[in-house]
């Protein structure tokens, strides 16, 4: 494994993306968030997902000059079009709109269709809890997934992500609907390990902990069995509705081609109805609870969502970001 300081990464990143067709400050907006991905640990939407992110900007499913727009307004509520631009610039101005109504009004909130995969959902999570916001959202995706009692894939792994500001770390939650995503099943197999659990079901419909029988299926089990189903279903509807947008079953399903999906904004503002220290001591203490119970491995503590990420943020700052020497060749072929 490679490690390569951060500001060359990004560097590196934002030039091979002025020569798609970005413009130089939103070459250099894209470039960072998919370095700091890979700064935070979160290796599989990071760095890594960098050549896939350009073979769908080459087959036209990613706009390079697209940018999203409000559409239509009611109150703190608004509706935008993303007109297929790059989902992570899109996604980051949706958040940060829903942010500044949320200042406004207590509670702001933004659906928007017609975008592209934000890589990862948990960097919208962060945006709002570094605001001082409680932050939710989610997408659809295409269909990878299938319902309870299906055979096949019919619904999305839908992202979903709760962030809640605290001054010693925020608490973010970022998770795919079904028990281990596709990035995850990725890098168990890279890695030529079994998944810890049972993650999904074989070609012959026997549930495995084998990552690449999962990945050959296309049926990865559902979090919670019914309920991540259910609560996928209930997911896309909402964000299609509220978007006008693409529901799942209406997007291509082809990971280079996944393109025109739906999504949601929230952002709270805790401050709305007086001192937001006094939430902020809400939230302390509930991490003080799980801190303090008694672990099921010795020598190893209950941790919140999230608690890791600012170790590991600090470490890849300091030793460089981890990247894949395969990977990294290839994305400097884009430069020729």
């Amino acid at each position: 494994m490679n490690r390569i300081p951060f500001a060359e990464v990004q560097q590196a990143l934002a030039s091979i993306l002025c020569t798609l067709g970005f413009a130089p400050d939103r070459a250099q907006t894209c470039a960072r968030l998919f370095a700091e991905t890979t700064r935070d640990g979160v290796y599989t939407h990071g760095i890594n997902r960098f050549p896939r992110f350009v073979a769908t900007i080459r087959n036209g499913c990613v706009d390079p000059a697209g940018q999203a727009v409000a559409t239509a307004r009611c109150g703190a509520l608004e509706r935008w079009d993303g007109h297929k631009g790059p989902g992570n610039l899109n996604a980051l101005a949706a958040m940060e709109r829903a942010i500044a109504l949320g200042r406004e009004h207590g509670v702001g909130c933004v659906s928007m269709g017609n975008t592209n995969h934000w890589m990862r959902a948990g960097t919208y999570g962060w945006q709002a809890a570094e605001a001082g916001m409680i932050g939710i959202c989610w997408t659809n995706t295409m269909p990878n997934l299938p319902p309870w009692g299906g055979a096949e894939r019919a619904i999305g792994n839908n992202p979903l992500v709760i962030a809640v500001p605290r001054a010693a770390g925020p608490v973010v939650l970022d998770m795919a609907m079904s028990q281990f995503s596709y990035g995850t099943l990725e890098s168990y197999r890279k890695r030529g390990e079994q998944l810890p659990v049972d993650g999904g079901f074989d070609t012959e419909g026997n549930l495995t902990r084998d990552p690449a029988a999962i990945e050959k299926s296309w049926r990865p089990l559902p979090i919670g069995y019914w309920k991540g189903s259910g609560l996928s279903v209930l997911l896309d509807m909402v964000a299609a509705m509220m978007a006008l947008g693409r529901a799942t079953h209406e997007i291509a399903p082809d990971a280079e081609r996944e393109a025109g999906i739906s999504q949601m904004f929230f952002a709270l503002n805790p401050a709305a109805f007086g001192p937001a220290s006094q939430a902020e001591a809400i939230a302390d203490a509930v991490v003080a609870s799980l801190h303090n119970c008694r672990p099921a491995t010795p020598n190893r503590k209950v941790r919140y969502p999230g608690e890791q990420t600012l170790r590991i943020r600090e470490e890849n700052l300091c030793l460089g970001l981890p990247v894949e020497p395969a990977v990294w060749a290839e994305i400097l072929t884009f430069r020729k």
